[in-house]
């Protein structure tokens, strides 16, 4: 079965490259607190100087018409550079923030794999014949207006059909996802994280808060406690998610182009 994936203005895209990400667990999580921190601070130096780099702009020269092939189904140019602009923009924005050049042959190299990564996820999910119900999908979409502050999911279907995506088609996409996700929690299991998981990761927090030696409070665990344990599902999720990718790659016929 063979899907338009422009993946929701890459929306959906951007939940599962997160997820793979949360593979880094603790540490990826840390680092972030970090970088967002360095920022900050490289942010008020450039605004104390004038000095403001100027925005770097997506270099898509060269990609060909059909980026990759999985198992025979094509990954074209159009659904590469869709993807690749959504993703480019974040890029570029932390690549502002952090002062860093922003390397584009390697998030080209990024958003490919991702995208075969996701291809085949979608055949293993059509593979094992799951189902994705209206409810499933009302219930998505109602969650996804919410993400973006969209209103109601009319609201948000009537912005999306603005931007060139029709109901039928978003429709389609989430029913795709939802397959997804079934097959991911299937490959996981229980990612519950325990009490003690919960404590330690707590405690690097707390000792990388205090080697980053700023003013920033620390929580309390119970006030964290909701935070780190969707972090560290998340990293379980994701741990399964890469496992279940790189198996598949094993066996499938994948080629890249770019």
């Amino acid at each position: 079965m063979t899907l338009n994936k422009k993946w929701l203005l890459s929306l959906v895209f951007v939940a599962f490259v997160s997820l793979l990400a949360a593979c880094n667990g603790d540490e990826g999580a840390s680092e972030d607190q970090e970088g967002k921190a360095k920022q900050e601070e490289t942010e008020k130096e450039k605004s104390e100087s004038g000095d403001q780099k100027e925005a770097p702009k997506p270099d898509l020269k060269g990609v060909p018409d059909v980026v990759a092939k999985v198992n025979g189904t094509e990954i074209k140019k159009e659904e590469f550079e869709k993807t690749y602009q959504g993703q480019f923009q974040q890029a570029a924005m932390q690549s502002q923030m952090s002062g860093q050049e922003l390397d584009q042959d390697q998030l080209k190299q990024q958003v490919a794999e991702n995208l075969v990564g996701q291809e085949l996820l979608m055949q293993e999910a059509e593979k094992r014949e799951y189902k994705a119900s209206e409810e499933e999908v009302n219930k998505m979409l109602e969650d996804l207006a919410k993400q973006q502050q969209a209103g109601s999911a009319e609201e948000f279907l009537t912005a999306l059909e603005e931007q060139g995506m029709g109901e039928e088609e978003v429709r389609s996409q989430l029913q795709s996802q939802i397959k997804i996700d079934k097959l991911v929690a299937e490959e996981a299991g229980d990612v519950q994280p325990s009490e003690e998981e919960m404590k330690e990761a707590y405690d690097k927090m707390k000792e990388q808060q205090k080697q980053m030696d700023t003013e920033q409070e620390v929580p309390s665990f119970e006030e964290a406690k909701p935070t780190i344990e969707q972090q560290l599902t998340r990293q379980k999720e994701g741990q399964a998610t890469q496992k279940l990718v790189d198996s598949l790659r094993e066996e499938a016929d994948v080629t890249v182009n770019l």
